[in-house]
């Protein structure tokens, strides 16, 4: 019976790590704080036709509204309830999105916030995004219904009710995180509720869920809530299919709580990854390029099938969560751009891309006071449409790094060489690098204060293709740079320091 119970609980993780992408779509992007309406058309417009395999949506279920500072974008994390009336939309806008993006090929998966309701400061009364009322003092949330027998109070052991020892696992799983009412995963009354929420969604036709701050919950209370969950629906999804779960899980090496504990459940967030790779790109700490011929696992990261990777997400690209001041975001454009490139043609781990908005920074001692800042709002605070320009980016604060030329072939570039081995490695012992997939793709890195210049061994055939990096394929010409291959494999490459994107990408199908 042991035995049975432990390939039981294998074949749940193994078959909640699958994203189940559909054939040639391999990268997610996180459409941080989009309306519903704007991601289905950005569905319909340009992840489907751009090859996009998934978008991860921000909370959708009803929220706390804050006033002070305004409509903050972390209000989202502070849950009320679990009707799917948000800042991003209600349950109608929500269902029609799903639908919206499945139809063209892009699995859609919810930031789910399970761990805990709003701040014991969240005070009483129908401030929510569904006008439900709402009691934080007497932790009394009717909606739902939980009342103050649903939280876990009585089990922290510390004075104030709050984590106040991160080294101490008892805490940080029992007690508040940031004083935000902590919810007592282990009553079946609780993990029901948790697991009807998840499953509405299922049914609507979402794949799986980012689960938000996992490391606060203990990971036998995550199985129950897993293994209550639905199949996914089969008008998208094969039969039997199970959802996909990635957790976010912080853990640089040191933690006394890891990754190791949640990988038998889904996949996890590899933070160090996008720390690392700041740090490379930036050259600190005497780091290069070359370094990362072994890139991946050599490096100390989880096994390859449990890794879900980024460059930056939503909370440390605000100094929040993991990495410091070694992320890479939008603000660091060329080295952002680099590094994101070289997530997307390494074969390590489920890359997810940001897709951000910006607001107006003000730095006092190393800290951004307006890290709160939520997204380009109307004076009411209800969220702004996505502005897309003719030349196919965005406005009024919209970043939308996804639609960004280089980071959007790059997307393209991956799933051409998708299956393909790390191939044909070459570096200057500094940091000009390349490397190829197989016979599908090659790319080459200059992170130097000088000129590259050289000829390597491509692993492609012979023919003429265009750089996506400088432009791209467009009918039977190049926009950009265009590389000769010669019948042995061999290209030659020269990468200006000084150029605005010193890197170049080509692939099988940008060939002429």
């Amino acid at each position: 019976m042991k035995l049975f119970m432990m390939l039981a609980l294998f074949g749940l993780g193994v078959a909640q790590h699958d994203p189940h992408t559909k054939p040639n779509r391999t990268t997610i992007v996180h459409l941080f704080e989009w309306r519903w309406a704007d991601i289905a058309e950005e569905c319909e417009r340009f992840l489907g036709p751009k090859g996009f395999g998934g978008v991860q949506i921000s909370p959708p279920n009803e929220h706390v509204l804050v006033d002070t500072p305004w409509r903050p974008w972390w209000q989202r994390y502070q849950p009320i309830g679990y009707s799917l009336n948000s800042r991003s939309g209600n349950e109608s806008e929500l269902r029609d999105m799903i639908t919206r993006c499945n139809n063209v090929g892009v699995n859609v998966y919810v930031d789910a916030v399970i761990n805990h309701m709003c701040s014991a400061a969240g005070g009483e009364g129908d401030h929510t995004s569904s006008g439900s009322w709402f009691s934080a003092n007497k932790k009394l949330f009717p909606s739902v219904p939980f009342s103050h027998w649903d939280f876990n109070d009585g089990k922290c052991p510390t004075e104030s009710g709050n984590i106040e020892n991160y080294g101490d696992p008892i805490q940080v799983r029992d007690c508040r995180l940031v004083s935000l009412l902590d919810l007592a995963l282990e009553k079946d009354y609780v993990r029901g509720k948790v697991a009807d929420f998840m499953n509405k969604l299922i049914d609507m036709g979402v794949a799986g869920f980012r689960v938000d701050a996992c490391k606060h919950m203990w990971p036998g209370d995550l199985q129950a809530v897993y293994g209550g969950l639905h199949n996914l629906n089969t008008t998208w999804f094969p039969d039997g299919s199970k959802p996909f779960i990635y957790q976010e899980v912080i853990d640089l090496g040191n933690e006394n709580i890891g990754v190791r504990e949640y990988i038998s459940l889904g996949r996890v967030t590899e933070f160090k990854y996008g720390a690392k790779l700041g740090a490379l790109f930036r050259k600190w700490n005497s780091e290069k390029l070359s370094y990362t011929n072994n890139w991946g696992e050599g490096w100390g990261f989880m096994h390859d099938g449990n890794a879900v990777v980024f460059v930056d997400n939503h909370d440390n690209q605000r100094g929040h969560g993991a990495g410091g001041a070694s992320i890479l975001t939008f603000w660091d454009s060329r080295l952002y751009k680099m590094a994101v490139g070289y997530m997307l043609a390494h074969p390590y781990g489920l890359a997810r891309v940001m897709s951000s908005f910006r607001w107006d920074r003000y730095i006092v001692d190393g800290k951004d006071q307006n890290d709160w800042t939520g997204p380009p709002s109307h004076d009411d605070g209800s969220t702004k449409p996505v502005q897309i320009n003719q030349d196919q980016t965005c406005g009024d604060r919209w970043v939308c790094e996804h639609r960004w030329r280089q980071i959007t072939n790059m997307v393209i570039f991956r799933n051409v060489v998708n299956g393909q081995p790390h191939s044909n490695w070459w570096d200057n012992q500094n940091n000009q690098v390349a490397f190829g997939r197989g016979d599908r793709g090659f790319i080459v890195f200059n992170n130097d204060d000088w000129d590259l210049d050289v000829t390597l061994q491509t692993g492609l055939p012979a023919g003429t293709y265009c750089d996506v990096i400088s432009g791209q394929k467009e009918g039977n010409k190049c926009t950009g740079k265009q590389i000769h291959v010669q019948c042995e494999g061999h290209a030659y490459f020269k990468i200006s320091n000084s150029e605005e994107d010193p890197f170049i990408a080509i692939h099988a199908e940008s060939k002429l």
